[in-house]
């Protein structure tokens, strides 16, 4: 029977993968949790545990005591809050991963999956269809960080055995949960803004193109990925993913064509310098060609199943 830990539950892509792991596994086989007990809420589902990545014996118990098959460790500061604590987001990024994967090896996990970042890249990597093995020269302490882990993951893999698979994400939208301070956040907010009849002012210019994904196509990514025979996985630092790439006026554009009355305006800020370091376009041929990878969301259909159900979500609350 698999046991599956989700470290880090409690965030964007931790909300919709728990609750799809389950949904796969049953609720008597994932345990979720974060370092914050009010996350229990959320996860009503199944079992969930308040956890601290950087407490590597708390971490170490609850994988004995649960008989933990597989984890997806997905705690970690994001691009634009680690910014504001450059050391602390090193810590909480780089001595989270380095536990779990000891751990992993210690306790002889079956498998682990750890989610990169298009941060990896840099000023000096092409911006158009970034390629697989572009070069990376990260500018923030995510992506140093994203980096340095990536190569911890080749490592293990290599030098132990651990299984550990990887993503390099693109933004991610969802709106099921608000995002946890990353340099794409506004591509969620953004839509929460215009059902709730508000104006949008964006933190990025209007012509700014970054890579995005729906969170429905992040969470098959990961499913599909960490479900691939061990034989089909030819990359141990991280694969590119790919889904759709658009600028603030793009999106907007899309919205506007649901609420005629939304407007948006521009404020760029210091995320900006941020973006204008990362890739426009993603080049993902090698996770189609090694395990069949597909987005199934481009941005019209995203918008349209976005601004239905959000709605619905938000009179829940």
């Amino acid at each position: 029977m698999n046991k599956i830990l989700v470290i880090g539950a409690g965030g964007q892509l931790g909300t919709e993968l728990t609750k799809a792991l389950v949904d796969t596994y049953g609720s008597d086989s994932v345990i979720a949790t974060d370092f914050q007990e009010s996350a229990k809420s959320i996860f009503t589902y199944c079992h969930f545990a308040c956890l601290n990545v950087l407490d590597k014996e708390a971490v170490a118990h609850l994988i004995q005591e649960e008989q933990v098959t597989q984890i997806y460790h997905l705690a970690a500061i994001l691009s634009a809050n680690g910014e504001k604590n450059p050391i602390h987001a090193w810590d909480i990024n780089m001595q989270g991963l380095l536990h779990v994967l000891e751990l992993a090896r210690e306790y002889k996990i079956e498998k682990v999956f750890w989610p990169s970042s298009i941060a990896v890249f840099g000023p000096n990597t092409p911006k158009s269809n970034t390629p697989q093995d572009a070069v990376k020269n990260p500018t923030t302490v995510y992506g140093i960080s994203k980096l340095a882990g990536e190569h911890w993951c080749d490592y293990y893999f290599n030098t132990y055995g651990v299984d550990v698979r990887s993503l390099r994400f693109p933004g991610l939208i969802g709106y099921k949960s608000f995002p946890g301070g990353g340099t794409t956040d506004y591509a969620v907010d953004i839509y929460y803004k215009a059902v709730q009849g508000e104006n949008f002012t964006c933190f990025l210019q209007e012509d700014t193109y970054l890579p995005m994904m729906y969170m429905e196509d992040a969470v098959h990514a990961t499913l599909q990925l960490m479900a691939a025979p061990a034989s089909d996985i030819s990359i141990r630092t991280s694969y590119n993913l790919a889904g759709m790439s658009f600028s603030p006026s793009e999106i907007a554009a899309q919205i506007t064509a649901h609420y005629p009355e939304f407007s948006i305006q521009y404020a760029p800020d210091f995320r900006q310098k941020i973006a204008d370091t990362w890739p426009a376009s993603i080049d993902d041929s090698s996770a189609r060609k090694d395990w069949g990878w597909k987005a199934a969301f481009d941005l019209p259909a995203m918008t349209t199943e976005i601004i239905t159900k959000l709605p619905n979500h938000l009179s829940k609350k």
